[in-house]
């Protein structure tokens, strides 16, 4: 046998033990992915009859202000949770909306406290707002028809979990 030879048969025989290494690589590309996403700010919400949405966390001003607008549609697996330092009374509208959305209002308890179906973008001001009368802590927009498909109604629990900044 060659010299040549000798060292193509000790990298075929190196070739195996690079695979658990690659294995490692994208196990840790996975993980990285996951915590990135969540600094994103996204998290799974999960209805009474177990359909779920990944919803879009907005925490900050700039990001409650700018809400869905100028986007171009909403999936029916997909919402934006607004999420608020305390209780209180949160008017919202549809100013640069393109597409009709279901609005939930929900309690520290993530408990609907009020909803509004099929809300229409604002074609023309002034435009109108939508409000509890009851204090809210988060508020969820869903595509429209969402609370008809999925039954929800007054007092039903929504299960999410926040993650910690």
């Amino acid at each position: 046998m060659t010299r040549k030879a000798t060292k193509r048969n000790n990298n075929q025989l190196r070739a195996p033990h690079s695979l658990p290494v690659l294995f490692l690589f994208l196990i840790l590309s996975l993980i990285f992915i996951s915590v990135e996403g969540g600094k994103k700010g996204y998290i799974r919400v999960f209805f009474p009859n177990g359909f779920s949405v990944t919803a879009e966390l907005a925490r900050t001003e700039e990001e409650r202000a700018l809400g869905l607008m100028f986007r171009e549609k909403i999936n029916e697996d997909q919402g934006m949770l607004f999420i608020f330092e305390k209780g209180g009374i949160y008017p919202f509208w549809m100013k640069n909306m393109k597409f009709s959305i279901d609005i939930l209002w929900l309690d520290k308890e993530k408990r609907i406290i009020h909803l509004e179906e099929n809300v229409p973008p604002c074609l023309k001001e002034p435009c109108p707002t939508y409000s509890s009368q009851l204090p809210a802590t988060y508020v969820l927009e869903l595509k429209a028809g969402s609370v008809a498909k999925n039954q929800l109604k007054l007092l039903d629990k929504l299960e999410f979990i926040i993650p910690s900044n």
